[in-house]
Order: structure tokens, then C-alpha cells, then sequence
């Protein structure tokens, strides 16, 4: 996966950024979907489209490695999940992303 061509500084600026263009539910990976408190909803992969993300570096801590992703549901959600990567990443939420597809123009 290749990000798109925003630079971002940090992720709150890019978690801020995302949010004033409408990606403003926060996905949690939970029985194999993602949900999200606000909608009593679970999203499978196939019901999902990445279309933007961000990935982060810790200046002195690897723990701070971080990649976002911006995603946009086949019923209009937008929201994003946050995970590490790297040795800290979250295996379940890797393996669920990689089964969701990615915007044509993000290759």
C-alpha cells in the first residue's frame, strides 16, 4: 500500500484533518468487524473501502509508530482506525485490513 500525497507532521494533525472532512466515527476491531459506539453497528471487510492512510514514526520510541487509516462504509460511514505497526501492531486488526479494499488510486 502506498499513502496518498498529504504530509501530515503528527497524527493529530491528521486524525484533526480527517475529521473536518468528515471521517468522524472511530472504528474498533471487535469479533472479527469493526464497530463503532456511536451506530450499534459491524461492519464485515466487504461492507468497507480504505481510502486514505497515514503512517507515523516515533522520533525516540518505537512503541509511537503508528499508522491511521480513513475508511468509508458501503452505507456513507466515514471514520478510521488507528494501530501500531511494526512488532506493536495489532494482529487481528492487520489480518482485517488486509481483506478490505483499497481506493483504485491509492496503488
Amino acid at each position: 500500500m502506498n499513502k496518498i500525497s498529504k504530509n501530515y507532521s503528527n497524527l493529530l494533525e491528521a486524525v484533526n484533518n480527517l475529521q473536518i472532512r468528515g471521517y468522524i466515527y472511530n472504528f474498533n476491531y471487535q469479533d472479527s468487524s469493526l464497530q463503532f459506539g456511536e451506530i450499534n453497528e459491524k461492519l464485515a471487510a466487504e461492507d468497507l473501502l480504505i481510502t486514505e492512510f497515514y503512517r507515523f514514526e516515533g522520533m525516540s520510541d518505537p512503541e509511537d509508530n503508528s499508522v491511521i487509516y480513513a475508511l468509508e462504509s458501503r452505507q456513507g460511514h466515514k471514520g478510521m482506525i488507528i494501530d501500531a505497526y511494526g512488532a506493536y501492531s495489532d494482529e487481528n486488526i492487520t489480518r482485517f485490513l488486509k481483506n478490505v479494499k483499497i481506493k483504485a488510486d491509492l496503488r
